[in-house]
């Protein structure tokens, strides 16, 4: 019996140490992508990759962590558990389907507790065309001065502006000109970058060595912060064609949502990166979601988020207004709670299940 709280850890040091010591005890290979600048603590940064069945596999699913860095302690854990789960290990074996882990795609965010990777960009918004034209977020320029004004908290007539600006656009124009990317203001919030970062490139080198042998593949990345407490949204995130949502919820279920046709909790967001992916691998059929699992509400999430990113532009501020506003985010990404975590387990291995059943149906 696996006991779903234990595979969760409280800094990035240890749960890549859980995830190396977890996939070895299980005989199997990891493969380090190290980035040359160490984490917070001093510690090794790495986007750790391993293979669990057969390298020529035609089935492939793929479990990722950690896109947005401090989502990375909820989807950590979910990875550890899932390579305990001699249940699912054997019966994707018996179906020839191969799993892929890709742990802590952003190890920096993961290890600073930031959602942004070193470049200071939203690793889900930097996956564009950078030989054309980045998107234009016009109404994102009202919003940047009101999200991150000088002085911290923010002040009586910060907040009356906010909340004029939210009475203005309404709450989901506004959650997205703020959240679906931005290429405009490099120390502002959901930054989508000016070229493609470390973890971008890096992701992309992983893909093409385990991924382009396989001619169906199932993708389920990790992600919290939108949604209920503990309830794990499944949002279709690439394949933004008539079939695609119809294949999704023929694999994942009929309560599958998709942000193209605004039915999820995400806003529609630009540089998708399961979307450049699935070009990345057309030999492939291609089926991918994300799956959200909810912490606080939505106000609270966006107020820490704001605060980080306050905190990052201002590095003088005191230490003990530091370790407030670093707490303040992780709580926002990370329940560290024992019923929260048994709940995101269960979803996602429900879901993990699924994959390994559609992809033996085709």
């Amino acid at each position: 019996m696996i006991d779903a709280r234990a595979g969760f850890s409280h800094s990035y040091a240890s749960a890549r140490k859980r995830f190396f010591d977890t996939a070895r005890a299980r005989g199997l290979q990891v493969e380090s992508h190290k980035q040359r600048m160490p984490g917070r603590d001093k510690e090794t940064l790495s986007m750790d990759v391993v293979l669990d069945g057969a390298p020529d596999a035609d089935r492939l699913l793929v479990v990722s962590s950690g896109v947005h860095g401090v989502e990375g302690f909820c989807g950590s854990g979910i990875q550890v558990a899932a390579l305990q789960d001699q249940a699912l290990r054997a019966k994707a074996q018996e179906r020839g389907v191969a799993l892929l882990y890709i742990h802590a795609v952003n190890p920096y965010g993961f290890s600073h507790i930031r959602r942004v990777t070193q470049e200071n960009v939203d690793l889900n918004r930097n996956f564009c065309d950078y030989s054309k034209a980045l998107p234009v977020n016009l109404a994102y320029r009202a919003f940047h001065p009101v999200l991150l004004p000088e002085p911290w908290p923010p002040t009586l007539g910060n907040q009356l502006k906010a909340a004029w600006l939210l009475l203005r656009q309404g709450k989901r124009a506004a959650q997205a000109a703020v959240s679906a990317g931005q290429y405009e203001f490099p120390k502002g919030l959901f930054f989508g970058g000016a070229e493609p970062t470390w973890s971008h490139r890096t992701l992309r080198a992983a893909v093409r060595r385990y991924a382009t042998q396989a001619r169906h593949i199932a993708w389920i990345d990790l992600h919290t912060g939108l949604g209920p407490s503990g309830k794990g949204e499944r949002i279709l995130s690439a394949r933004n064609d008539p079939a695609g949502l119809a294949d999704a919820q023929a694999m994942w279920g009929e309560e599958v949502t998709s942000f193209f046709q605004r039915s999820s909790v995400s806003a529609t967001v630009n540089g998708s990166m399961l979307e450049a992916l699935r070009h990345d691998c057309a030999q492939a059929r291609f089926n991918a979601i994300t799956i959200e699992f909810g912490t606080r509400p939505l106000k609270e999430v966006l107020a820490a988020l704001r605060a980080e990113q306050w905190l990052h532009n201002h590095p003088r501020t005191s230490l003990r207004k530091a370790a407030a506003i670093k707490r303040q985010m992780l709580e926002a990404f990370f329940t560290d709670t024992d019923a929260w975590k048994e709940q995101v387990v269960s979803q996602a291995r429900e879901a993990m299940l699924q994959s390994v059943a559609g992809l033996d149906a085709h």
